[in-house]
């Protein structure tokens, strides 16, 4: 499990640091925050969905019944670790200002 926990936050933590550099000269500018709503659910959304879909089959969650897709980590990692940096970049673009 701790291997499939850091295969999953791995990405989006790299996704959050390629974004970091602009979010940090953005703070220095003297704005108000705003949260790109549209962006978030249109690109955010999906990609959080893919990247929880790759971390539920190895969950134990046998309380709650979920329908996962066949997509397993195992098979083919890449598409969950493209949708892992986008979500983390998508997160920080999302903070506008």
């Amino acid at each position: 499990m701790p291997v499939v926990i850091y295969a999953t936050i791995f990405p989006v933590v790299i996704g959050l640091l390629l974004r970091l550099p602009k979010l940090i000269i953005e703070i220095k500018q003297n704005k108000q925050w705003t949260f790109d709503w549209i962006k978030f659910i249109a690109i955010g959304l999906p990609s959080f969905y893919i990247i929880a879909m790759s971390f539920l089959p190895f969950a134990d969650l046998e309380a709650v019944s979920i329908k996962v897709p066949e997509m397993n980590m195992l098979d083919s990692p890449t598409f969950q670790i493209i949708a892992g940096v986008v979500f983390g970049y998508i997160l920080l673009d999302s903070l506008k200002k």
